[in-house]
């Protein structure tokens, strides 16, 4: 049978590894297995894992470190693993890039089935290709790096691209300018992505030529940016 997806678990807890992915491998999911963040990152750089499940408090690297470079190069699935429990540790997750967070003791059905939800929610999105995001008649494909407004394609520059990926992949979510430009260039920003604004305007500039609404993305003044979901007529 072919498996479902495959999982990369990053807990130095060996009995929760452990009992995860004897879990996992029993609802037909590929288990990979780290127990440090330098570990989990080269082997999700090795084996692209389709969703990632990190602790928080990893050795070498912590979750939260390990969360936000992993995010920063892929547009892997990510759930996070914490004892921790207040509202500023959970935003704090969650704005380095992860999709959940599951808080310690949990029961691994509870994480098996946070990780098929995740997984089913893009699919049900996405076509069933989680290197395709579609809005309306807007399609981005991460996998040909090509912005297509109905059969329009948008010529957009690795800049461009990356600022609309983050944008479409939260859509409603209210990045400020700094976030947005770690999450789309992360370590790999240069002086030139300082001025998110100027990136907006080109977009917003060759959305509209292309036919589409430049008010997809939208300011928040004082904040930044986000991108509102079109009407599927629009």
């Amino acid at each position: 049978m072919e498996k479902r997806g495959r999982i990369l678990v990053a807990e130095d807890d060996r009995k929760t590894a452990a009992s995860l992915r004897l879990y996992l491998e029993h609802a037909n999911y590929e288990v990979l297995l780290a127990y440090d963040g330098g570990s989990a990152l080269r082997i999700a750089r090795q084996n692209l894992p389709d969703l990632a499940i990190l602790d928080w408090m990893l050795p070498q690297l912590s979750g939260l470190e390990l969360c936000a470079m992993l995010r920063a190069e892929s547009s892997i699935f990510i759930i996070m693993l914490t004892a921790r429990t207040t509202e500023d540790d959970k935003l704090r997750g969650l704005n380095c890039g992860a999709d959940d967070y599951v808080t310690k003791p949990f029961s691994p059905r509870e994480v098996v089935a946070r990780v098929t939800a995740v997984l089913r929610r893009n699919e049900t999105r996405n076509g069933g290709d989680r290197h395709i995001i579609k809005f309306g008649k807007l399609k981005l494909n991460h996998s040909s790096h090509e912005v297509r407004f109905q059969s329009t394609v948008v010529p957009l520059t690795q800049s461009e691209f990356s600022l609309l990926e983050v944008l479409m992949r939260s859509p409603g979510r209210t990045f400020s300018r700094d976030h947005l430009m770690d999450k789309a260039f992360g370590a790999d920003r240069s002086p030139l992505d300082r001025t998110v604004d100027a990136h907006v305007k080109n977009l917003r500039g060759k959305l509209q030529r292309a036919g589409a609404d430049s008010s997809l993305i939208h300011t928040v003044h004082g904040i930044g940016y986000k991108f509102t979901e079109p009407d599927n007529d629009a």
